[in-house]
């Protein structure tokens, strides 16, 4: 199954997408949160009216989520460029949820920002509580879906005003664009062979796989349930690869930008860059 949310920020509907055509899931499901996918979410579409989204604001696939767990240097090409050495064990740091936004919604520049920069990520959105897990395999049943994810980053912010940990520079405004869709495990045939990509202004500037990863999706999963309780509905994102604005090789984002981020089989984002109002 693929979820999406379509309607105004704080008026969005529940909707599945099925053989190209959408269904609206507002009767029996208030929206596609935490109960929702620690209920299974839906098996078929049968009996749920369909609906046409053409015009409608496609917002993020999931509602606000109670926790954003983000994993940083997990991929080998990404921390070179960055000027780290791969980590021995998973690097993890916070977003706070309300930096949430749908997958065509403007990325707003902070005030004072020079050094905003993309990461496109893949996020793993859970359906059932992930604590003190036994095996990889258990970890991996854990996962309602997998959404693309724009870990947006201001880098000044995140490095030299750290205070030693990132999410000065992972935490403003805007910063965690996603979707278009939730999409279920059963329709990724492998998660680790998964092709990600991001775009400035059309030209590419992130072309890598899942396969690249340190740490893959089940490894960080168990891992971190070793440390943290996740709950249905909670995101985490999975690290970027190489082909960043901090590697030197492109300019930082400005407003006027286009930023593009994709993973195959899950869809694309495409957000306008403005200035933080």
């Amino acid at each position: 199954m693929k979820y999406l949310r379509i309607g105004r920020p704080g008026l969005e509907m529940p909707v599945v997408a099925h053989e190209g055509k959408y269904y609206d899931l507002s009767g029996p499901f208030g929206d596609i949160d935490g109960d929702f996918l620690a209920r299974g979410g839906v098996s078929t579409v049968a009996g749920f009216p369909e609906v046409d989204i053409t015009g409608e604001r496609v917002a993020a696939p999931i509602a606000k989520p109670g926790a954003v767990v983000c994993i940083g240097m997990n991929y080998a090409a990404h921390c070179a460029e960055s000027g780290a050495e791969p980590p021995a064990e998973p690097v993890v740091f916070y977003k706070h949820p309300n930096t949430i936004v749908g997958p065509n919604d403007d990325i707003e520049i902070p005030r004072g920002s020079t050094r905003t920069d993309w990461e496109v990520e893949l996020g793993v959105v859970f359906g059932k509580r992930a604590s003190y897990l036994e095996s990889e395999a258990e970890a991996l049943e854990c996962v309602a879906g997998f959404v693309v994810a724009n870990d947006v980053s201001e880098r000044e912010f995140q490095i030299e005003r750290s205070g030693g940990q990132f999410s000065k520079g992972k935490a403003c405004p805007t910063f965690s664009p996603l979707g278009p869709y939730l999409v279920t495990p059963d329709e990724i045939a492998d998660v680790q062979a998964l092709r990600l990509w991001s775009k400035v202004n059309g030209e590419i500037r992130q072309d890598s796989g899942s396969a690249d990863m340190i740490f893959s999706v089940a490894h960080l999963i168990f891992h971190m349930s070793q440390f943290m309780a996740f709950d249905p509905g909670d995101l985490l994102l999975t690290g970027t690869p190489e082909g960043v604005a901090l590697s030197g090789r492109f300019p930082y984002l400005k407003e006027g930008d286009v930023v593009e981020v994709g993973i195959d089989g899950l869809g694309q984002t495409k957000n306008p860059v403005v200035q933080a109002k």
